[in-house]
């Protein structure tokens, strides 16, 4: 990098944080996640505002390499957490109304998200047509776990039974999602990419669940206390840097192998053991949340162009928002409702379960990076993360007010109490 180059780095990532700060505040304030706020900053800062001038004079295309490192450094521990949060215990007690709510949650916008997919191919300049259509339907039919769980938590509705069946569905969704997004992934994969090489992928996983969990739990038990019976710091403990390890290692491998990167944070989130989830989870959020997702915020703003989407591209995203919306809502009420919840309990969850949020975003940017979406797509896929999100709180407002809410209910009565 040169001098100048050195400094844009910066200068930049120093931008980023004071506009993304600023933004996700006023989110807040809107009572809106902050990571709506976050997207609109990128965005803001792409070229769909002041002819771009923005985007030339602050990210020209030198250094967006660097940025784009960072920016994929942040997701895969995003990916990280996202794993770390997916904990089959809160499946007890809930497997069968969880599992059919999202069942309901995933398949019914699929299938209305394929004959969409379909026809929008036609336009796709570039490609295989069966990654698109697979890939379009499953980015359609995706519920944001974090962002459901922190929605939740501000509302005071994680020891709900609503909560407990949002939670839990969310993530067997998201389990659903990650599963048809590493096949479309390995459809679009290079054709350089051998089948010896993609067979390695379930050994891979069965190794880490069967070496590598018992090795996290071994490494995570020895650092709880050091020789004087003290805590260890997260920054200097051994658990984090084999987890960290663990976490490039495995998504260099599936990088490696034909498939993204980012299956790999995932994967490592997932094995490692419940009681060291929470100081690991607070340790990697320090960097990532305040650092790097925000340059990945940038980054995909920077491939949204808003200005040359034109009628037909309006008329475009009103059928993508009508499907997703409109699919996942229907969806989830129907599941929910044979499954004995109210008509309001079921109507709210309906809303959860439309939040996609930052989780959208990452399977987006998969998409442009592997020429399966144009930016046109992107950006009207983008939109329809952004709209689905926002809504979900205000709906949840409506359709379940705070005031109307029971008191919470503690941990294990989730589980065991009958939805009604």
């Amino acid at each position: 990098m040169t001098s100048h180059e050195t400094f844009l780095l910066f200068f930049d990532l120093a931008l980023i944080l004071v506009v993304a700060r600023a933004f996700g505040a006023a989110a807040r304030r809107l009572r809106q996640p902050a990571v709506i706020g976050e997207i609109v900053a990128g965005i803001l800062l792409g070229p769909t505002l002041l002819h771009g001038e923005l985007t030339r004079s602050f990210f020209p295309t030198d250094i967006r390499p660097p940025l784009t490192a960072l920016a994929d450094i942040g997701i895969a521990l995003f990916m990280f957490t996202v794993g770390l949060e997916f904990d089959p215990g809160k499946l007890r007690g809930l497997r069968a109304t969880a599992g059919a709510v999202a069942v309901g949650a995933m398949l019914l916008p699929f299938a209305l998200a394929l004959p969409l997919a379909l026809w929008l191919s036609h336009g796709q300049a570039h490609g295989s047509r069966a990654a698109f259509v697979l890939f379009l339907a499953t980015a359609m039919s995706i519920t944001a776990f974090p962002v459901l769980a922190r929605i939740l938590d501000d509302r005071g509705m994680v020891g709900t039974t609503l909560g407990g069946v949002a939670l839990a569905s969310a993530a067997i969704c998201d389990v659903l999602a990650w599963t048809l997004l590493a096949i479309s992934t390995w459809i679009a994969a290079p054709h350089g990419t051998t089948p010896w090489e993609t067979a390695l992928v379930l050994p891979a996983v069965f190794a880490l669940f069967l070496v590598g969990r018992p090795l996290l739990s071994a490494v995570l038990k020895q650092e709880k206390v050091d020789g004087r019976g003290e805590e260890v710091s997260a920054g200097t403990a051994p658990g984090l840097v084999a987890v960290l390890a663990a976490l490039l290692g495995m998504s260099a491998f599936l990088q490696w192998i034909g498939l993204n990167f980012i299956f790999g944070g995932f994967l490592v989130g997932v094995i490692v053991p419940r009681g060291g989830a929470e100081r690991l989870r607070r340790a990697v959020e320090q960097v990532s949340v305040t650092l790097l997702m925000p340059a990945f915020f940038v980054i995909a703003g920077l491939a949204v162009e808003l200005t040359k989407l034109g009628v037909s591209g309006i008329g475009t995203l009103l059928l993508i928002l009508a499907t997703a919306i409109g699919g996942k809502f229907v969806g989830t009420l129907g599941a929910a409702r044979v499954f004995g919840m109210g008509a309001r309990q079921s109507a709210a969850l309906g809303a959860l379960m439309n939040a996609r949020g930052l989780t959208e975003l990452v399977v987006l940017a998969v998409g442009v990076q592997l020429g399966i979406l144009d930016h046109r797509t992107y950006s009207m896929m983008v939109l329809m993360a952004l709209v689905t999100t926002a809504m979900a709180g205000p709906l949840l407002d409506r359709l379940h007010p705070r005031e109307a809410l029971p008191a919470g209910l503690p941990a294990e009565a989730v589980a065991s109490e009958t939805v009604s």
